[in-house]
């Protein structure tokens, strides 16, 4: 679609030209009219302008010739390019242009146009007027639409466009539309800067548009109009203007953001500008000109007396200027609106100011209250801090429907609330005043009150409030003008003091609300006699001459008010009326009756009269059958029980004595009707754990009778001391005691027994067992009250007890008495235990004795053998040398030098000592002798016995040099015991060893390693001195000696049981002990009773 729209403007460019072009070949070029352009302004007038390529005017002027297809228009002349003629709508024109030089056409143009090829452009606007506010920093602008121009209605729309500080930058453009009236009509518009006008110039300019819909050219906007200006204070013309900071005193909204500027005269120095609220690099400043500076604050805060912000300069002198910035709120709507009348005369509005503005002072919110109907306008001083405001008009003419707007403005905003209200339905009268009783009595009283305002024409109802009575007293009341109102309050006790208060209000249907309570007006009624008789009791005196009267006095609610006095009468038979008189402060007095029965009268007296009397018979009634009992505690008082009687006919009196410190005993009683059967006493004055005696008396036709006696508590308590006992007597098995009874005034209740708790400690233990704790046994309950002794029985011979005695009641129990006992010695149990065991003894002593002698023999073979003599010990008779002579040196302890020793063993896969030769170190090998090494071992050891110095007389001189060898050849064979063969395998190896030597035995014989590795093991786990054979196998004497040959036994070797130079037995180590043991008992046995010494 745009491409045909524009093809079609192609077209009708080329069919204006074209002929254009052909027609002006002839003329001059340069002064051919072009560029024609026709606007209207006024949809009635059609202004044309053009152009010439010539800039020469001189002589040159233009004929401008409209034609209409329907008409042939008026040509014109003009000197300017400008000309126009009537606008023709939807009719095709054509109009001429021709250049005349001095009336001569040198050009000419001619132009084909239609109503498209005009542009509706409106008048340019002008300003009426452009006023600033500068405390709101407003400007308000004002000019003429030029709607008269237009006979229709229209539609513009202006464009209003804001500029500030030169050169000239536009700050906002605002658009703003109305409508053509066909008259001129003054628009108005309002800008709010956000910088004060005095920081610099604003420029303001308008321009407009008209909406004509059946106008078919273009429609365009008009021309700006000329600027109009607010000139700041950094102009040349404003020098004059002191150096100052803006905006002055400004309010803010909290929280908004502000731009104050600092303005100084041409020649001063700007040095800072600053806000106090803020950092300076939280608030930044731009110079605006030359001679002004801005800052910006943002989320201004409020405080009481604002924020400062201050600008230093300098021309002779730093010099500092400033303004204060307040931040708050604007007003909130005025809440709970209400109106109301005290007096029918004027009108009270009150409300509440809702949220605080946070301004005061100057800048606090006004209020100002209207009344349509009336149109009375009313201001109000408020200063910032009060909750709530109130303002009073007056009512007009009778005026009751009044329409009420309250308005509330301050520099941030305005609100307001209306009310509509009828006064006879907003009627809350003053406090009633003046209250006073007009006439008053005993029982009731005349009371009036004063009520200010006009209310002839409604109806009252005023409240009557009393002390001592929770009801409100309702009292109807025709309305009056400023009058006095009165009422009577009847049923008022006598001599009593009352508190009145009075409110009122208007009756229902006009109520509202009450008025305040009047201030409290007190008053008290006069006296009156007693209306109740006293409460008396007598008691008669033994011997029945006189007779004590008591009465109790009157609560003061029936007293009727103050008792002067106490009337006592005493009513003898064929006697007249004796009565005196007592004074208030008494309340029992002494009759003499002479032994005599009378009726005594009491009553009391007050300023309005005396009581009803009260009688009662002095008579009484012996009785010997009265009973005592206990009476239940209640915790409160004490409940006493009794039969029905059907004698006592005119009540029961239960009597009791109140103990005190400091008086005598205070009688007090209780009276019951003739039907009751219990009760339960109470009084203010009962103490728990204090026995209390009541006498239960019984009213009958001819006097009083005693029936019973009642001990009682209110609350039983556990006793306050320990019983006292003592030991009577203490025997072996028994202990007795005897105790004295508690005090009544320390039970503090019923005693209902003791408790007795024994138990076997020591003195000064006396953490004993409670009986409650789950151990009777040791407890005693002694229940019988009347006992005074017991025996505890059973008890055990010289043995230390603890008693405890306690008493205890309902209350609980009380504290302990306690005493140490011991019990005395049973001698016939001690002789007993001696006896026995001696008998005992002698017993075993005698069957011992009959064994041993009779095992006399066995006893000393076991225990005592003999000792052998190791000089006739076989094992030792070694053979003699070559030389014929004993070879006997070998066993004297005589110094020698090492030799070695060779053990050969047969007959035994173990390890047997046959042989042993000792050959000195010089000689090389040993001697065979003539044994087969095939079949026997040779164990060669390094041995050296103990060097003794000691001289040998027959010691060989060449011994030293020479080689001396002792050889002993089957040793063991020399005591056969062929029986034992098959159980020498079964010995340990290195048990049967036979020679053991003190070093290490190297084993020529490769066979036989494994049993010499053994026996060093056991050598090596043996700790001290070893013997030189395994223990096991020495025979426990000499070869010779009986033991060894009827023992018969195989392993018997040489060693040393006896040794070389001793007598005396070789230790064996300990672990030896237990083999020995094992082996050979009788052994062990004779080497524990050897204890001889071979000298």
């Amino acid at each position: 679609m745009w491409i045909n729209q524009l093809l079609y403007c192609l077209l009708a460019v080329a069919h204006l030209y074209l002929p254009n072009l052909v027609h002006s070949q002839d003329t001059d070029s340069s002064h051919i009219p072009q560029n024609l352009k026709c606007i209207t302004h006024d949809l009635k007038t059609v202004i044309c302008t053009w152009t010439t390529a010539s800039a020469t005017s001189l002589g040159i002027t233009y004929r401008f010739c409209p034609t209409f297809s329907s008409s042939t228009g008026n040509c014109s002349e003009t000197a300017d390019k400008v000309a126009d003629f009537p606008l023709m709508l939807f009719d095709p024109f054509t109009i001429k242009v021709f250049t005349l030089n001095s009336g001569k056409v040198i050009a000419e143009n001619t132009f084909k146009l239609s109503d498209m090829d005009i542009s509706f452009v409106p008048p340019t606007p002008h300003i009426y007027s452009l006023t600033p506010d500068f405390s709101t920093n407003t400007l308000f602008l004002e000019w003429k639409d030029g709607g008269a121009v237009f006979p229709q209605k229209l539609s513009a729309t202006w464009e209003i466009q804001i500029l500030r500080k030169d050169p000239m930058e536009e700050v906002a453009q605002k658009t703003y539309h109305s409508q053509l009236m066909a008259v001129d009509t003054v628009l108005h518009w309002n800008w709010t800067s956000d910088i004060p006008f005095e920081c610099t110039t604003h420029y303001v300019r308008i321009r407009s548009f008209l909406h004509e819909r059946d106008f078919p050219g273009n429609k365009e906007w008009s021309e700006w109009s000329q600027f109009a200006n607010i000139s700041g204070q950094d102009t040349d013309s404003s020098l004059n203007t002191l150096p100052a900071v803006y905006p002055i005193d400004k309010v803010v909204l909290v929280g908004s953001n502000v731009t104050c500027c600092c303005v100084w005269k041409t020649g001063q120095r700007f040095i800072t500008l600053g806000y106090d609220a803020c950092e300076p690099s939280q608030c930044p400043t731009v110079r605006l000109s030359n001679l002004s500076m801005l800052i910006y604050a943002t989320n201004v805060r409020s405080f009481p007396s604002g924020t400062n912000v201050y600008c230093e300069m300098e021309l002779t002198e730093k010099t500092y200027y400033g303004t204060v910035i307040f931040a708050g709120y604007p007003p909130d709507v005025p809440q709970n609106l209400n109106c109301e009348t005290q007096d029918m005369k004027n009108l009270m509005c009150k409300w509440g100011v809702g949220r605080p503005t946070k301004l005061y002072g100057p800048r606090s919110t006004k209020y100002s209250v209207l009344e349509r109907i009336s149109g009375k306008n009313i201001t109000t001083d408020y200063n910032g801090l009060a909750e709530e405001i109130s303002c009073n008009f007056q009512i007009l003419n009778k005026q009751t429907a009044h329409h009420v707007t309250v308005f509330a403005s301050n520099d941030l905003g305005q609100s307001e609330a209306s009310l509509e209200i009828d006064v006879n339905q907003r009627i809350r009268p003053r406090a009633p005043s003046h209250l006073e009783a007009i006439s008053s009595n005993s029982t009731n009283i005349r009371l009036s009150w004063y009520l200010d305002g006009s209310f002839t024409h409604i109806s009252l109802r005023c409240q009557i409030s009393r002390s001592n009575s929770s009801k409100i007293l309702n009292v109807p009341l025709e309305g009056a003008e400023n009058s006095r109102y009165n009422t009577t309050i009847n049923k008022l006790l006598p001599y009593t003091t009352y508190k009145f208060r009075v409110r009122c209000s208007a009756a229902p249907p006009l109520f509202w609300k009450w008025s305040n309570w009047s201030t409290v007006f007190s008053l008290t009624t006069s006296e009156a006699p007693p209306t109740k008789a006293l409460d008396v009791w007598r008691e008669r005196s033994s011997d029945g001459e006189t007779v004590n009267v008591f009465w109790k006095s009157l609560p003061v609610s029936e007293r009727n008010g103050v008792i002067q006095s106490y009337e006592v009468s005493c009513f003898l038979p064929d006697m007249p009326k004796e009565s005196k008189s007592i004074p208030e402060t008494q309340n029992s007095t002494e009759i003499k009756i002479g032994g005599n029965d009378c009726i005594l009268t009491v009553v009391a007296k007050n300023k309005g009269g005396s009581s009803p009397p009260s009688q009662i018979n002095s008579a009484e009634i012996l009785t010997d059958d009265a009973i005592t009992e206990n009476g239940i505690a209640t915790g409160d008082g004490i409940y006493i029980a009794w039969p029905p009687d059907s004698n006592v006919i005119c009540g029961f009196i239960v009597r009791w004595c109140q103990p005190s410190e400091s008086e005598p005993c205070v009688v007090n009683w209780e009276a019951f009707p003739s039907n009751a059967t219990n009760a339960v006493i109470k009084s203010a004055l009962f103490q728990p754990g204090v026995r209390y005696t009541f006498s239960l008396y019984g009213c009958k036709s001819n006097g009083y009778q005693l029936l019973k006696y009642v001990h009682g508590y209110t609350k039983e308590l556990e006793p306050s001391v320990a019983p006292l006992f003592k030991v009577e007597k203490a025997t072996s098995d028994s202990i007795w005691i005897k105790w004295e009874n508690i005090p009544v005034v320390d039970s503090r209740g019923f005693l209902k027994g003791y408790m007795l708790h024994f138990s076997k400690e020591e003195e000064g233990s006396k953490n004993l067992k409670s009986c409650t704790s789950g151990h009777p046994e040791a407890c005693i309950n002694i229940t019988d009250l009347k006992q005074n002794t017991l025996q505890i029985s059973s008890l055990q011979g010289k043995t230390s007890y603890y008693l405890n005695l306690y008493g205890y009641t309902a209350g609980g129990i009380g504290p302990s008495s306690s005493l140490y006992v011991v019990t005395k010695e049973n001698s016939v149990g001690l002789i007993i235990a001696i006896i026995i065991p001696v008998a005992i003894v002698v017993v075993l002593g005698i069957v011992t004795s009959i064994l041993c002698y009779r095992k006399r023999e066995w006893i000393k073979e076991t225990f005592y053998p003999d000792i052998p003599n190791p000089e006739s010990c076989k094992a030792l008779d070694f053979p003699k040398d070559p030389e014929g002579n004993p070879n006997v040196k070998t066993l004297e302890m005589n110094p020698c030098t090492p030799n070695n020793i060779e053990v050969i063993e047969t007959q035994s896969p173990c390890l047997k000592i046959e042989d042993t030769a000792m050959i000195s170190p010089v000689a090389g090998e040993l001697p065979e002798d003539g044994f087969d090494s095939e079949t026997e071992s040779h164990i060669v050891v390094s041995y050296c016995p103990p060097i003794i110095e000691e001289e040998i007389s027959n010691a060989p001189i060449d011994e030293s040099a020479g080689s001396s060898q002792v050889i002993y050849i089957d040793i063991q064979s020399m005591y056969p015991a062929a029986d034992k063969l098959k159980e020498e395998a079964e010995v340990d190896c290195v048990a049967a060893a036979g020679y053991k030597p003190q070093m290490q035995l190297p084993v020529n014989s490769a066979g036989k390693m494994d049993y010499a590795s053994a026996a060093e093991e056991d050598v090596d786990k043996a700790a001290g001195y070893r013997p030189q054979v395994n223990a096991p196998s020495w025979n426990k004497g000499c070869p010779d000696s009986p033991t060894s040959i009827e023992s018969n036994n195989e392993n018997a070797s040489f060693g040393s049981p006896c040794s070389i130079s001793s007598r005396q037995f070789l230790i064996p180590s300990k672990e030896d002990d237990d083999s020995l043991k094992a082996n050979s008992i009788g052994w062990s046995f004779t080497n524990f009773f050897h204890n001889k010494s071979n000298d």
